[in-house]
């Protein structure tokens, strides 16, 4: 079973960080990226550039809108993503609560839907 693991935090609480908080917190990244892919879980995974650099895309009534920065107005921004493979919903939310991002924010945990290739 595959699962998106989509992370969420306050982007600006990264700029409040020391030197020595943010080499830490990589570091925290680190080895978690590596327990995920040598455990054979890790499909991909992204950390995604910050949401003021974010295209917009919507059509409504036939025509196309494209507007910078993000659609929704939150406190909280996606900041990255994992997908996994797993045997479950529970080892998927397993990872999720290993992983760094769940002290600064949120993990939402969504299973994948297989395609049906034509």
């Amino acid at each position: 079973m595959k699962f998106m693991l989509l992370l969420h935090a306050d982007e600006a609480g990264w700029s409040q960080f020391s030197p020595e908080e943010m080499k830490a917190a990589i570091a925290t990244y680190a080895a978690y990226n590596r327990e995920l892919a040598e455990s054979g879980a890790l499909v991909h995974g992204e950390q995604l550039k910050p949401s003021a650099t974010t295209k917009t895309v919507s059509a409504r009534k036939g025509e196309v809108s494209i507007t910078d920065g993000p659609f929704a107005e939150s406190k909280e921004q996606m900041g990255g993503y994992y997908v996994v493979d797993v045997e479950s919903e529970a080892e998927a939310i397993a990872w999720a609560q290993k992983c760094p991002a769940v002290h600064y924010g949120w993990i939402e945990v969504r299973e994948l839907i297989p395609r049906a290739d034509p």
